[in-house]
């Protein structure tokens, strides 16, 4: 008769408890994953709906966009009072003589005289009134004040006298050059004044208030 070993019960036994032991872990890792799963459906679906709801209200009650009445708007630009929206400078060659005649040669003054200026024109918005700005069907409509000159005034400093020819029994006249320079002023405002200053001032100032209305929440604005 064959003798058993003292060891093959032991063996035995160890097998017989592992067998029933895999197949409880793996029932409860099976569990712990389909939980995991469910719970992080739900989250999802959870956000979702959070997101759905979020957007539903914003349609459904939308945030509103608060518009400034005229009277703010007319305090707000106001503030910016004289606006100078362009500024020119101006070269000019003046041409200004006395006592001339047959004896120019003896007591005639004749100068020649380079002006250089400068001329600044905007829009005073000061002069912006209350019915100057309306609202229709969220349109801002804005009558503006003509643009004007603001400054035309002669630069001392660069400008000089290029040639001056007296005759021989004087020294010159000492009024010529002040009146001189006081002609070279408007002739400097006058050469601005042709070259459309004005209109390029008026189309500055509309550009500039444009963006900062537009700026208010203003969809639409109309200069007038």
């Amino acid at each position: 008769m064959q003798r058993i070993r003292p060891w093959l019960p032991t063996i035995i036994a160890v097998l017989a408890l592992m067998a029933a032991v895999i197949p409880l872990l793996l029932v409860y890792n099976l569990y712990n994953s389909v939980t995991d799963m469910a719970s992080s459906g739900v989250q999802q679906v959870s956000q979702m709906a959070g997101a759905m709801s979020t957007q539903v209200a914003q349609v459904l009650h939308p945030t509103p966009t608060i518009l400034p009445d005229p009277v703010s708007i007319i305090h707000k630009v106001r503030s910016l009072a004289r606006l100078e929206t362009i500024q020119y400078s101006v070269e000019k060659v003046i041409t200004a003589e006395s006592r001339q005649g047959a004896l120019s040669f003896l007591v005639g003054d004749k100068l020649l005289f380079v002006a250089h200026g400068t001329v600044i024109a905007g829009v005073d918005l000061q002069k912006l009134q209350p019915e100057d700005i309306r609202i229709e069907e969220g349109i801002l409509y804005v009558n503006l004040p003509e643009a004007e000159i603001f400054i035309a005034s002669l630069n001392n400093e660069d400008s000089y006298i290029y040639d001056r020819q007296l005759g021989f029994l004087t020294r010159g006249d000492v009024n010529l050059e002040t009146s001189t320079r006081r002609v070279a002023e408007e002739e400097i405002l006058n050469a601005a004044l042709e070259d459309g200053i004005l209109e390029q001032a008026q189309v500055n100032a509309e550009s500039y208030l444009l963006r900062l209305l537009l700026s208010l929440g203003f969809q639409e604005v109309i200069f007038e």
